[in-house]
């Protein structure tokens, strides 16, 4: 299984097997992969000639340094994972050194709003650190096609936007969210919760569920006092936002109209983990 630690190799690499009409599909991960990153492996097997996997913790991505530090880091098991899957799978492991070159810092980008919805309001400068990895990313692997989770579909859409204000040639495909037996979105964090913890979760996306349900017949306003009763009467978790939001522009719904498609997001911590959730309100 071809690893490489330098963009230099395997730049190197990917000229090597590319061939006029080869595409080539990437999965950019920050690690402690599970069957949720599996899955968007399979997707761009199946549908690419070569397949690159990125594992690289991001530091210009986290506003909380505990965050960072705490964040799993499981290279050899994930090697391993991605081995098990297929073996043609290639990957690139960087350092931070080989990703920024001594200067650990992000780009300002402008998504046209988008960076300042939810997760960037309580994340100052977290969009300006993922345009930053990805934008540096596409330009190491260049990209046919990559496969982005649609749990992070914030972070979904500023990617489409970002490839579409700086005229990248990759095809953005957002993919289903892979979850756990009990409902809970598969997440790295995950990791860090007790068996407990774990378990109780799941509520996050039963009340996903029952707010898509409500929302058929009450006002945007009415699920969101109804959510924050939900979290409210569970002192395990600290509700940090629910949010219903028009799909293209992030923008909050104050009054329901026909012509937009909505979607819930939401943001929990568990005993100061923080996890994060979304359904399609159609």
């Amino acid at each position: 299984m071809p690893i490489f630690y330098g963009k230099a190799a395997l730049i190197e690499f990917l000229n090597s097997v590319k061939t006029l009409n080869s595409t080539i599909g990437f999965v950019p991960t920050m690690g402690a992969l599970h069957q949720g990153h599996l899955s968007l492996m399979q997707q761009s097997l199946a549908e690419n000639n070569n397949t690159v996997v990125s594992i690289f913790v991001n530091p210009t991505q986290f506003n909380n340094a505990e965050d960072l530090e705490k964040y799993p880091r499981t290279l050899d098991k994930d090697t391993q994972k991605i081995a098990d899957l297929n073996s043609d799978i290639i990957i690139y492991a960087p350092s931070i050194e080989d990703i920024y070159e001594g200067k650990i810092a992000s780009q300002d980008f402008d998504f046209d709003g988008l960076e300042n919805q939810m997760e960037g309001k309580f994340r100052p400068g977290h969009f300006n650190g993922v345009g930053t990895i990805v934008k540096k990313l596409f330009e190491i692997v260049s990209p046919t096609n990559a496969y982005f989770g649609q749990k992070d579909f914030q972070q979904l859409q500023i990617v489409k936007k970002m490839v579409l204000k700086n005229n990248l040639a990759v095809n953005i495909i957002g993919c289903e969210i892979f979850r756990e037996a009990n409902g809970l979105a598969m997440s790295s964090r995950n990791e860090r919760l007790s068996a407990p913890e774990r378990e109780k979760a799941a509520i996050i996306y039963q009340t996903l569920l029952e707010a898509k349900e409500k929302f058929k017949t009450q006002s945007c306003a009415e699920v969101k006092n109804w959510v924050n009763q939900v979290f409210k009467s569970n002192p395990i978790f600290d509700l940090e936002y629910f949010e219903i939001a028009d799909e293209e522009t992030l923008i909050s719904c104050n009054e329901k109209s026909k012509d937009k498609n909505y979607r819930a997001f939401i943001a929990v911590f568990v005993n100061n983990i923080r996890l994060i959730d979304t359904i399609s309100l159609k």
